[in-house]
């Protein structure tokens, strides 16, 4: 049968396999940078609507871009909240298994 420490460490393993990419940052990075253009396009929209005599096609475009773009920024900045709260609680697995497996415990590393 198996022994439970190699349950265990095999458990051990597949979390550390999980951890090694972290899926969130790159929610978050998006995140980041698409409220980045957003309010850069919000720049360019405002200055059209107010130097314009008629009304600004143009500025009306990048009002729309500037919304897409902050939509994009809320739906990857809540995927990646979902996403680092699973990793969260896969680390906290992971750190119970560590002192589970007595990994880090120096006191049986050190000679005696």
């Amino acid at each position: 049968m198996n022994d439970p420490l190699d349950d265990a460490r095999l458990e051990h393993e597949r979390l550390q396999k999980e951890l090694e990419s972290r899926r969130s940052i790159s929610h978050f990075a998006h995140a980041g940078i698409s409220s980045l253009a957003a309010v850069i396009f919000a720049g360019a929209a405002a200055k059209l609507f107010y130097d314009s005599v008629r009304f600004p096609t143009l500025g009306a475009v990048a009002g729309l871009i500037c919304f897409a773009l902050a939509a994009y920024a809320a739906r990857q900045y809540w995927k990646g909240k979902r996403l680092l709260r699973v990793e969260l609680e896969r680390f906290e697995s992971l750190k119970a298994l560590r002192r589970t497996l007595r990994i880090d415990d120096s006191s049986i590393q050190l000679p005696r």
